[in-house]
């Protein structure tokens, strides 16, 4: 199976009810903050200072704690770091901190069974737990196979008693990149492969009557991630298994990147009711995931109340199905829909329409001595004007937007196309020859007004919803037309209210340029659908955000679930104990000298826990090996060891160079011009 472009796979489960619910999940015990059943969904990261750190570790653990996590990880990779667990914990129970501690654990199992009789939660990777990692393609009998898993439980079910013993929780942690070869050679790289690697270690568990459990299927691809859960919450249910749920993104990245894939991923499954606990994986100080994670959580307790106290509309269904279906959109003119990379709009007509230069913003750099715009890999396809006439020439390769009232006064009509409401497009007695957009909700789909459309190979529909539970509302309405056989293009539209949306989200941004929760709700309501293959285009509109903003969440959004590259991409983790350089210094200068070469993903890893199996996601690596040593990568080959710290971005701009893959900024910018 192809993960870079998966489509959903069928049967997983995906709830699109017309009310939002929780999958309800077992209580689990952890200290004195309980997880799962009806609990609220927990906020929890990962400390970043060296564990042995004794009260640097206290004092990042409090900042934590402050900023509103209710469980703090921190890395035990061997038993010398497990045993100081038992310092940092008294040094935090001494100034009123009572937070649950999760121990994470790689490769280790004598440190996890150390850190069991300390800590209230231990965290294991069943891909390096018992396993190991060469990329080696293994052959098996079925016989073999289960003396594997015998193995396995010899070694295992210490910690597993030990926890029984201690009252102490536990995380079945599986990693995309940390797959077993064992695991890899039978399944795959695949979320099928994801899901049994967790399977297995959570059978151990409840055949020795252990269930103070839970899991996680983590992976820096969201798509992979959703479709990695949604599977496993299937066969959970098939072997009436009901366990928590942590979300998470790993190796997310920073700034505005990190927050869009994240939300994203973890989104995605909130709004199928997924999801018990969250972790939020910046490259950045840890305290500023946990309102990230909040502004994501929150919005589904309100959710919550919001159906419960106020009446809501059902959503409609006509397809008899609620599950994620394949819609495949027919081509319009080249240019929408079919297999075509989906298309960006944004609203310009509240901006000043006498100055070209505001279309520097969306794309398109205006040039005033030769009188000419330069385009970029982020310029939008469309603007959208309403009724509103610009006073200067706009580029002619950018679609521009009217009302249908107003593109009739048009007198050139080239690159300008209308827009319709439903009622609108009935009575038109002048189409557009190529491209027309109707305005359309699900809620239409019963109208009289929608039973005598007459639908050719120009319409592209504009999704609107104002439903409450929105994302499931114009999910199930792509399984309704396609119930009824249309195949027409369909650009999704969410629009945010100033009100509501503007501000930071906590301090997780720079203050000179605050971004409000619009960037991780637009995340989630536009990601949810295109993850799943829908959408031909989507149309982000807030006054509570400028347009280059808005300009800048959609490529976001589109890069996160792979469904159109514009930039660079990295992979970078989130830094922790085990971290062997500067994380957040060392991706920035990545960044400077590679941002320009589009299409290309490079991963920026701290160690070797997640770093060589994430690389099989990258096309190039730069890892931790050792204090002032890093190890480049191409794909999941090594290509250099232990290179100098100074000297290791120059190799690996050097292997990109021999690759053929290298482009130099002027002619990058020469190229987009």
């Amino acid at each position: 199976m192809d993960t870079e472009n998966a489509s959903t796979l069928p049967g997983l489960y995906c709830n699109s009810k017309t009310t939002y619910s929780r999958f309800l999940t077992r209580e689990v015990t952890i200290g004195d903050v309980p997880m799962g059943a009806h609990h609220p969904i927990r906020i929890q990261s990962m400390t970043t200072v060296d564990t042995m750190d004794t009260m640097g570790s206290v004092a990042q653990t409090m900042k934590m704690v402050d900023a509103g996590c209710e469980y703090v990880r921190i890395t035990a990779p061997s038993i010398k770091e497990a045993e100081n667990l038992g310092n940092i914990k008294k040094e935090l129970r001494l100034r009123g901190y009572n937070v649950p501690l999760v121990a994470d654990i790689h490769f280790t199992p004598n440190a996890a069974e150390v850190a069991a009789r300390i800590v209230e939660k231990v965290r294991v990777n069943p891909g390096n737990y018992a396993d190991k990692k060469k990329f080696d393609q293994l052959e098996y009998t079925d016989m073999a196979y289960q003396g594997e898993l015998e193995r396995i439980y010899k070694k295992f079910a210490p910690l597993v008693g030990i926890c029984k013993e201690y009252g102490t929780a536990m995380r079945i942690g599986t990693n995309h990149g940390s797959l077993s070869d064992r695991i890899m050679s039978r399944y795959g790289d695949t979320p099928e492969g994801m899901v049994e690697s967790a399977l297995e270690f959570m059978r151990i568990c409840e055949d020795l009557n252990f269930y103070n459990l839970t899991v996680s299927m983590k992976s820096s691809n969201p798509q992979v991630m959703v479709q990695a859960y949604r599977l496993l919450v299937e066969k959970m249910v098939a072997e009436q298994m009901n366990y928590p749920l942590h979300l998470g993104v790993t190796e997310a990245g920073d700034g505005e990147d990190g927050r869009i894939k994240s939300a994203v991923g973890i989104g995605t499954l909130l709004e199928d009711g997924l999801g018990d606990t969250v972790r939020v994986s910046l490259t950045e100080e840890p305290e500023k995931e946990a309102p990230v994670a909040i502004a994501l959580v929150n919005r589904y307790s309100n959710r919550a109340k919001q159906l419960s106290t106020a009446p809501t509309r059902e959503i409609i269904n006509i397809s008899g199905n609620t599950k994620t279906e394949p819609y495949q959109a027919a081509e319009v003119n080249t240019f929408v829909g079919g297999a075509l990379v989906p298309r960006v709009i944004v609203d310009i007509s509240r901006e000043n329409l006498k100055d070209p230069f505001i279309l520097t913003a969306v794309g398109y750099r205006y040039d005033a001595l030769n009188d000419k715009y330069h385009m970029g890999d982020q310029s939008v396809d469309f603007v959208y004007l309403g009724d509103a006439l610009p006073s200067f020439t706009l580029p002619g390769n950018l679609k521009v937007l009217y009302n249908y009232a107003t593109w009739l006064t048009l007198k050139d009509k080239a690159n300008k196309h209308p827009v319709y409401t439903i009622t609108a497009f009935l009575d038109a007695t002048d189409k557009d020859a190529s491209l027309n957009l109707v305005r359309i909700t699900n809620d239409d789909l019963l109208t009289d007004e929608f039973a005598h459309l007459s639908l050719d190979k120009t319409v592209v529909f504009l999704l609107e919803t104002t439903h409450t539970h929105g994302m499931a509302d114009q999910r199930q309405f792509f399984n309704n037309i396609k119930s009824i056989g249309l195949d027409t293009p369909v650009i999704i539209r969410r629009s945010y209210p100033a009100a509501e949306f503007s501000g930071p989200v906590g301090d997780i941004m720079d203050p000179e340029e605050p971004i409000s929760k619009l960037q991780l709700y637009a995340a989630t309501d536009l990601g949810a659908l295109l993850i799943d293959g829908l959408g031909s285009g989507i149309w982000i509109d807030s006054p509570a955000t400028s347009i280059n903003h808005l300009a800048s969440i959609s490529f976001g959004v589109l890069q996160a679930t792979r469904s159109r590259i514009s930039k660079t991409e990295y992979i970078s983790c989130p830094s922790c104990g085990r971290t062997l350089f500067d994380l957040q210094e060392t991706t920035q200068m990545i960044r400077s000298r590679t941002s320009h070469l589009k299409g290309l993903k490079i991963a920026i890893m701290g160690c070797i826990v997640n770093g060589p199996g994430e690389m099989a996601d990258a096309d190039y690596g730069y890892v931790g090996a050792g204090p002032d040593k890093i190890t480049l990568y191409r794909g999941k080959e090594v290509v250099k060891r232990n290179v100098g710290a100074t000297k290791a971005l120059d190799e690996l701009i050097d292997i990109i160079k021999n690759d053929g893959l290298w482009v130099d900024v002027d002619l990058a910018e020469s190229i987009e011009n």
